[in-house]
């Protein structure tokens, strides 16, 4: 009897999961399971009361019942189930993201995100597809609950504390215990995870971890962008100890060891603000003719050894993060800006890449391995840039050859077929307290050209001299790359229609061909109305760069090898490539290539975190510009169009809001997405990515970093 009753139980059970989101009366789940008499139908229903008390089963409606999402599996679900991430867009909508390469996101409606927040691993139900809809579906299971702590600030009333994220991504309100507060007061900006989310609760159980003070605060406001994206704020003690005890001297056996550049004029180029300098450039003139160009790392691997507390922080840091008005190292300062920093007048110890050019910089002979130096003069960018305007200053004969063979590298790289990305950099000018008072674009000159071609260089050669196939060895050893994929085929094809209609014609036929009518673009364009719009649109077009043990060279720069070795201060990957690159070139066994893939992509997201959390920065610094600036005109330029409205960038200070489609409520507007462009259907205004507008400032939100605009008129 005890047996009939499990094998119902779970015929029933199997019923109500292969219905998914269908509901059924007790009857027509009996006639599902072959049960047609009166007393097998009770006997039904008897089960599916015990499930429901059980919270294995819930009622639905009048007399319906359905599974316990949570009870739904992959095993029992088929095709019609994914797993994915859960991405809730500051506007509301919700779509699940799958890891499958070129798979469509579901969208998930209000009512269907059960108890689902932002960044959870999900299980979704999909809905059968209809034409021209996208993907749909119902989240039945919280895989893996985000565990990245939320900032938001603490409300209280009627004796009730609530947490408002300040995330528009999260929707939900979390409430607080007393015994969770940790004296967390009324208004304060504040640290909260989430403890609990029962199934039947309207809202998840928070707890107080941390409380950074008053909203609006500069401090607080950064400490909660670092927070966001899950930055520690500072070193824990035992990493600090840890770096405090490491010998400053430099042992006379270690330089005895390594090749020594002291005498050879060497120097930095960095910008005027920068404590941390990763690398220096040595010059001088062979008698052979050829020109000799060491490009110096410093040696972090010298001073952090592998497995270290220094060395497992770095790690989980993945990068330094470069915020407005402040930078996070991803070392405790007395080796970012000390023990390992190239400081001027000082012996240093350094990783080295020295090649011989002549004089149309065709490298004749590489050479790498560990270092001494001692850094002759510290530049900034301005002043170095001095030095090649007027041929003439410090240090002028070795750095103005060194410009000179710059700018032939650079030229023979965009011959090669690189493409020629401009992007500009704001800056902004802050008062004492952090607030900005101007702003001003960061312009690369010569003398940035000079470090940056050096360093491409370097870290080409580094990864050419791992990677490539030799008689020697056939099958190269694993290693860290630098990859940047061909760009996405359907996006490409798309802007190919569109630029034609522009009478720009996109060759696709190969890299080659595709990088040159890219670059000519760039320069056709360059004086026109429409460069802002095409600068932004290819841009689009690109695949991100990342870290991985499987190469597939650089698109972007045209190189078939390329890495990261030149920023180990800044950047945990040139850590990595510095200890992978000495352990090879002494001849030791290659690194198991699984366990430095996980290592890649760690990198990777760790990246990818750093850059959001410096534009979360920037737009919190442009919302603050703007806020005494209410009702003032701007000339803009449109960057974006969405369902909810247009984005658009000050030209001036490049501050970006939106203008939310409710304000365009003079006619009904559509958008062309083949076109890039927002139509009116009845007056046939139109707006498109890259024109020239008026707006005038509506709204800011310093808080949550949003500025709404107005549209005064078209340029």
């Amino acid at each position: 009897m005890k047996n009939q009753k499990l094998n119902l139980g779970n015929e029933i059970i199997k019923v109500l999961s292969e219905g998914g989101n269908v509901k059924y009366n007790y009857k027509q789940i009996a006639a599902k399971v072959g049960i047609f008499d009166k007393k097998g139908r009770e006997s039904v229903k008897k089960i599916l009361d015990d499930f429901v008390n059980a919270h294995i089963v819930q009622t639905a409606g009048r007399g319906k019942y359905k599974l316990n999402p949570k009870h739904l599996t992959v095993q029992t679900t088929g095709r019609n189930y994914i797993v994915g991430k859960l991405s809730v867009r500051s506007n509301g909508m919700a779509f699940v993201i799958r890891d499958e390469k070129d798979s469509e996101d579901v969208f998930i409606a209000d009512g269907n995100l059960q108890n689902a927040l932002h960044g959870d691993v999900v299980k979704v139900l999909l809905f059968a597809s209809r034409k021209d809809r996208c993907l749909e579906g119902q989240i039945v299971e919280v895989v893996e609950r985000n565990e990245k702590p939320l900032v938001g600030v603490i409300q209280q009333h009627n004796g009730i504390s609530y947490f408002v994220p300040d995330s528009s991504s999260y929707r939900k309100d979390i409430l607080i215990p007393g015994r969770y507060l940790n004296e967390a007061k009324h208004g304060e900006k504040v640290v909260v995870s989430i403890i609990e989310w029962a199934p039947d609760s309207r809202s998840p159980i928070g707890k107080v971890i941390h409380v950074l003070g008053q909203p609006g605060d500069n401090n607080v406001e950064m400490n909660s962008i670092l927070v966001e994206y899950n930055f520690p704020l500072k070193f824990s003690d035992e990493v600090e100890r840890e770096a405090s005890n490491i010998d400053p001297r430099i042992p006379e056996s270690e330089i005895n060891k390594r090749r020594d550049f002291r005498s050879v004029p060497t120097y930095t180029i960095d910008p005027a603000d920068a404590k941390d300098f990763d690398d220096a450039i040595s010059y001088e003139k062979l008698d052979n003719g050829l020109h000799r160009v060491g490009v110096h790392i410093a040696d972090v691997s010298f001073y952090v050894k592998r497995g270290s507390l220094i060395d497992q922080e770095a790690y989980e840091r993945g990068t330094s993060v470069y915020l407005v008005d402040r930078v996070i190292p991803m070392f405790p300062e007395i080796l970012s800006n000390n023990l390992c920093s190239l400081r001027p007048h000082e012996d240093k110890l350094c990783y080295s890449a020295v090649f011989d050019l002549d004089d149309n910089a065709h490298v004749h002979h590489e050479w790498f391995g560990r270092t001494v130096i001692h850094s002759d003069y510290r530049f900034t960018y301005d002043e170095a840039q001095e030095v090649i305007e007027k041929k003439e200053g410090n240090m002028a004969e070795y750095v103005l050859p060194a410009h000179q063979l710059a700018q032939i590298l650079r030229k023979q790289r965009m011959d090669n077929h690189a493409i020629n990305f401009e992007t500009e950099e704001v800056k902004f000018i802050l008062d004492e307290k952090g607030k900005p008072v101007g702003v001003y674009l960061k312009e690369s000159k010569e003398a940035n050209f000079l470090i940056e071609e050096f360093m491409l260089l370097a870290n080409k050669k580094v990864a050419e001299k791992i990677g490539k196939k030799t008689q020697r060895q056939p099958e190269p050893k694993t290693f860290v790359y630098r990859i940047h994929d061909e760009p996405i085929s359907d996006k490409l094809e798309k802007f190919k229609l569109f630029a034609k209609k522009l009478g720009y014609e996109i060759k696709t036929s190969s890299r080659k061909a595709l990088a040159t009518s890219f670059n000519q673009l760039f320069d056709e364009t360059k004086n026109k109305a429409e460069y802002n719009m095409i600068n932004q649109l290819t841009i689009r077009l690109m695949a991100r760069a990342v870290y991985s043990t499987e190469n597939i060279g650089h698109y972007g720069l045209a190189f078939p090898f390329y890495t990261h070795f030149t920023s180990p201060i800044r950047r945990y990957p040139d850590l990595m490539v510095h200890r992978l690159l000495d352990a090879y070139l002494n001849n030791k066994p290659s690194v198991d290539k699984e366990e430095y893939e996980l290592y890649c992509k760690h990198s990777s997201q760790m990246e990818q975190k750093a850059t959001e959390a410096e534009r979360s920065s920037i737009k919190y610094k442009q919302a603050e510009y703007l806020a005494d600036k209410i009702g003032q005109q701007f000339e803009a330029t449109v960057t974006g169009i969405a369902k909810w409205g247009v984005y658009a960038e000050l030209k001036e200070s490049k501050c970006e809001g939106l203008i939310p489609m409710r304000k365009l409520d003079d006619d009904f507007y559509y958008i062309d997405e083949d076109n890039y462009t927002l139509v009116g259907l009845h007056k046939g205004y139109s707006i498109r990515i890259g024109d020239s507008i008026m707006i005038k400032v509506v709204e800011v939100d310093i808080l949550k970093k949003q500025m709404n605009f107005e549209l005064i008129k078209n340029k």
